[in-house]
């Protein structure tokens, strides 16, 4: 049985079934309206294969015994966003899994991918792990690592991290099922766990180091809300930047110290300075920095 959502929940999903897996039901999520859906619908491809698909707000008592009638051998929870009861979990007698997008005991909890960019990390991965009561703290059975790039997003590293989940099931699914599957215990108090994001969480403060304020913008770009400040009075969103220096002082946080020939506007942070390349005012279009601040000459 399957709980999976996102692009993460599809290709395990498919890799599951490029095994032959027996799936039983999909419990799933609709899309919402206000997110920039980029992912393929674990929905339709389960329907398309004649799987029965679920999107119940809540798992409670009436959905607890129609899973128990179902008599599933294996729980997997690939992305989905809401924490399974314990009894729920108690129905598989081989287990029930979680696929999390970080290398636990780091980053338990909500919006690893986004988390990991805006600390500037230089590593993550994906963990298969038995799920229990508490999130993302049963045993691990198995992790991958990938590196973290300078050029990378939260989209690309998501794009990074799919294949290695899927991976992960093809080789480890036929253990879980021979009950053969390792699993090592966490060290919770040598993690870390993060809640969930907001979009005022992208305001940016122009008196941070440069490294910061170039992690956040790529933690929380396209398809997620944006980075933000304030412009001659109106809301700035940052989509893409780099960094020019990280020492040198190039004025008074936030301050415009000049634009580069190809159209990026170098704004002054509290250590170091940042090249704002990709810029857009609400209200009006994205565009090439240089255009969207002309005439403005500090940030808030």
């Amino acid at each position: 049985m399957l709980f999976a959502y996102h692009e993460m929940g599809y290709a395990c999903m498919e890799a599951l079934l490029g095994m032959d897996a027996a799936v039983v039901a999909l419990f799933t999520h609709d899309d919402d309206p206000n997110e920039e859906i980029w992912w393929r619908s674990c929905a339709k491809f389960a329907r398309d294969r004649g799987i029965a698909a679920y999107t119940p707000e809540k798992i409670g008592e009436e959905w607890i015994a129609r899973i128990a009638s179902m008599r599933p051998d294996v729980i997997y929870s690939f992305y989905y966003r809401r924490l399974l009861p314990q009894r729920v979990l108690g129905l598989a007698p081989l287990g029930a899994y979680n696929l999390h997008g970080s290398l636990l005991p780091m980053y338990r909890g909500r919006a690893p991918v986004n988390w990991v960019l805006v600390n500037g990390e230089r590593e993550t991965g994906a963990t298969l792990h038995r799920m229990v009561a508490r999130a993302d703290a049963g045993d691990i059975v198995a992790q991958r690592a990938v590196e973290i790039g300078d050029d990378d997003t939260a989209l690309t590293l998501h794009r990074k991290l799919t294949p290695l989940g899927a991976a992960i099931i093809r080789e480890f699914h036929p253990l879980i099922v021979a009950g053969t599957a390792p699993r090592s215990r966490q060290d919770l108090k040598a993690g870390s766990y993060f809640g969930g994001r907001k979009p005022q969480d992208g305001r940016i403060d122009w008196a941070w180091p440069a490294r910061r304020v170039f992690n956040l913008v790529r933690a929380v770009t396209h398809p997620y809300p944006g980075a933000f400040c304030v412009a001659a009075g109106r809301t700035l969103f940052v989509w893409r930047a780099r960094i020019a220096n990280e020492r040198a002082s190039r004025g008074e946080p936030g301050e415009i110290a000049g634009v580069s020939d190809d159209g990026a506007v170098e704004v002054a942070t509290g250590e170091g300075s940042v090249l704002v390349v990709r810029a857009q005012l609400e209200g009006a279009a994205e565009g090439a920095a240089a255009e969207v601040l002309g005439g403005v000459k500090r940030l808030e």
